[in-house]
């Protein structure tokens, strides 16, 4: 089974996409962008995706239709996409609104990992939007990381306290921040594009920033 190569408007620095848990996301995110392809599926693990030649020398983002790290996923998919990335020479993106579950594997991911997490702002509106844990327990949880190579992604990027954010983001020591904006017109409660612009120039001055094109449309 071929490797799914990264499209649309995923990250451009990673090369390719792996699901093994795939189906409807318990975070059931308002902005989701798998909505706009209708009804989901249910949660389920597709042992199919296990036979797919991961190779080498890339970049995949591992879990990028569903968040396999919510709460309600069971801990032994978990361990069997873990144990099959390991036997394959990429690096590998792992990202999640619920973080704390990656405290739980820490022995079990592969060499070269990336740990992410999604803080689209430091307000309670993200907690609105989703059944994900709250920004602050994300930022508290990635703070406390230590060891793994880190991200931080602000997508789809919500009005936000400049120091709080910017505070919060020092804490995590990510090796780099993307921001990204909401494409699928959610009526998301946006910042001006001087606020995005002073943030990502407050963020330049701790971390790598990588700007995702939907953002334009704020700048």
């Amino acid at each position: 089974m071929p490797l799914n190569k990264s499209r649309g408007n995923m990250y451009n620095w990673c090369t390719h996409t792996f699901n093994v848990i795939k189906g409807e996301c318990p975070h059931q995110c308002s902005y989701c962008y798998c909505k706009r392809w209708g009804k989901q599926s249910p949660l389920h693990f597709d042992e199919k995706a296990l036979k797919t030649n991961l190779s080498s020398g890339n970049t995949i983002f591992v879990g990028s239709s569903c968040d396999m790290w919510a709460s309600d996923i069971h801990n032994y998919w978990i361990e069997k996409v873990l144990y099959y990335c390991r036997q394959y020479q990429n690096c590998y993106l792992f990202q999640s609104k619920n973080p704390y579950r990656f405290t739980a594997f820490m022995p079990m991911f592969p060499d070269d990992t990336i740990l992410a997490t999604t803080i689209e702002t430091n307000r309670p509106s993200a907690t609105e939007t989703s059944n994900a844990p709250p920004v602050w327990a994300r930022y508290q949880v990635m703070r406390d990381i230590h060891g793994f190579r880190k991200m931080v992604s602000i997508e789809p990027i919500m009005d936000f306290n400049l120091d709080i954010l910017v505070d919060w983001i020092s804490g995590i020591k990510p090796e780099f921040v993307s921001i990204g904006a909401d494409s699928g017109e959610n009526h998301l409660p946006e910042p001006s594009p001087d606020k995005v612009k002073t943030l990502i120039e407050a963020l330049k001055k701790i971390t790598e920033v990588k700007i995702k094109d939907n953002l334009k449309r704020l700048l």
